[in-house]
């Protein structure tokens, strides 16, 4: 078994997961789960939203970094109910992320299939280095 390798960024953001909320006016909130990957042409990021109304959430992204924010509700919640646990969140929604490369933020999409949220970022074209050629300057005699 290979040893675990300490992630301080992870540990991080299972603390900002766990800290009470102060967005949204007392209300619960939530940062939603991402993957993050790379095609040969694009960043992808998908986010599992089920239950949530695609009109209730919003995408940007601004110098490299992509944000998800919005909101979720119950319409029937029951406040006398005696729960034993309660897992379902409710409640304002935000998470952002670094994007691993750079992307066109004018052409980025997003799109609802099955409760997940897919954002498509097409990656901008990497500046080519440029090769200098080496002259040899012989001095006169």
């Amino acid at each position: 078994m290979l040893p675990r390798i300490y992630d301080p960024f992870a540990e991080m953001e299972e603390m900002m997961r766990n800290l009470p909320s102060v967005r949204g006016g007392g209300q619960r909130s939530f940062a939603p789960a991402m993957d993050v990957y790379e095609t040969k042409t694009d960043v992808m990021v998908e986010a599992p939203l089920a239950g949530i109304k695609p009109e209730d959430v919003e995408v940007s992204v601004e110098r490299g970094v992509l944000s998800i924010q919005g909101q979720s509700s119950k319409e029937h919640e029951i406040d006398d109910k005696d729960y034993y646990r309660k897992e379902i969140r409710s409640g304002s929604f935000f998470r952002q992320v670094a994007l691993p490369a750079p992307v066109k933020e004018g052409e980025v999409t997003a799109e609802f299939e099955d409760g997940i949220l897919k954002i498509t970022c097409p990656k901008s074209e990497e500046a080519k280095p440029k090769k200098i050629e080496v002259k040899v300057v012989k001095k006169k005699k």
